[in-house]
């Protein structure tokens, strides 16, 4: 019996020394260029009306930025995944929600902004459209969430505009 439980301390020492020196492997600075997203937001329309709420976490060691989204009326859910691509040296978001949307974004920080956009989608009449979405971290800490859709590089459409505030 004391030679298991000495080889079951030997076992978990070696566990955990292991486990202490192993690199953090998203605990970059291109990481954390989105953690300013981080937080429990309360979301509000251009015209001060309650939008919804948003929960913001990074899970999996840092390597994941989860969003929880809920509109003000409680019908409508979403959850995306934003992680950091090393290869890419990008950003990327994964968007799904309760209506069935699928939305794949990448980008970059750029300043006090992150800029997703989607791949382009050529329509009929020809023209191509990507959807866009920038996040502005504002001097006063809260993020302005702006999701446009572009046509060469004009905005002909905005889909969402909210303002984050943290939640007190």
């Amino acid at each position: 019996m004391r030679n298991i439980i000495t080889g079951f301390i030997l076992i978990l020492s070696i566990t955990i020394s292991v486990a202490q020196n192993t690199p953090c492997a998203c605990c970059t600075e291109a990481h954390s260029e989105f953690d300013f997203w981080i937080g429990n937001w309360d979301v509000t329309l251009p015209n001060g009306a309650k939008a919804g709420e948003n929960t913001i976490v990074k899970e999996h060691g840092g390597c994941v930025i989860k969003e929880s989204w809920t509109s003000a009326n409680g019908n409508f859910t979403g959850t995306s995944f934003n992680y950091y691509n090393t290869k890419t040296e990008q950003w990327e978001q994964l968007w799904l929600d309760v209506a069935g949307t699928i939305l794949k974004l990448k980008g970059k920080r750029v300043n006090n902004q992150m800029i997703l956009r989607s791949d382009a989608v050529l329509r009929e009449d020809g023209t191509s459209q990507v959807q866009q979405i920038t996040y502005t971290l504002n001097e006063d800490e809260s993020i302005r969430q702006l999701w446009e859709v572009l046509q060469d590089e004009d905005s002909v459409s905005v889909l969402f505009d909210g303002l984050y505030k943290k939640k007190i």
